[in-house]
């Protein structure tokens, strides 16, 4: 069998081969079974991780198959909500979408999410609230940012107060991604 993605470097560690096989031979079968099959959406597709191991596939190669599978979910959830509810109704639920997070992009700069405690890592503030600044003029001006701009987003790290909860700030960047998913394809 080859392999479906090239290797990590040598001294370089990639995602596990098997997880990788496995998760994309469920997402195929989701993709084609059209709804009959198991349960997934571009949402399992943007949280799904793996393992990291001396040996395995290459991240970014594994990364940018990703988005495009994302993308293909995507596509379908949007043309059946759109179905589903019509074409107009669709499009408000986007924009109460946007106007949620918009609620929150709106908040004085250090101080749109949770400050990390103790010496628990926390993303950089400054960086974080240059990324939201972003997406919050893209709003503003009608033409969102293209998903990959937020996806690839790299934070400097922090301790404690000094920075922002990741988790809060990756579960709101998550919530960023899928809605510009659906408005970009």
């Amino acid at each position: 069998m080859s392999d479906t993605f090239p290797r990590a470097r040598r001294l370089s560690k990639g995602y596990d081969i098997e997880q990788v096989e496995s998760f994309l031979a469920r997402a195929r079968m989701a993709y084609e079974e059209n709804g009959r099959g198991p349960a997934m959406t571009s949402w399992h597709v943007r949280t799904v991780g793996f393992d990291l191991v001396r040996g395995g596939y290459d991240v970014d190669a594994v990364d940018a198959a990703l988005d495009r599978i994302e993308d293909a979910f995507a596509r379908r959830e949007k043309q059946r909500g759109e179905e589903r509810s019509g074409s107009a109704a669709w499009q408000t639920q986007l924009r109460t979408q946007e106007q949620s997070l918009r609620a929150q992009l709106a908040r004085p700069d250090g101080e749109r999410f949770p400050r990390g405690s103790g010496m628990e890592l926390t993303y950089d503030i400054e960086a974080v609230d240059d990324l939201c600044q972003r997406i919050e003029e893209s709003f503003a001006m009608g033409q969102p940012l293209p998903p990959d701009a937020v996806r690839l987003a790299v934070f400097k790290s922090r301790r404690g107060s000094r920075g922002y909860r990741e988790a809060s700030v990756d579960a709101f960047l998550d919530r960023v991604v899928e809605l510009l998913v659906v408005q970009t394809v």
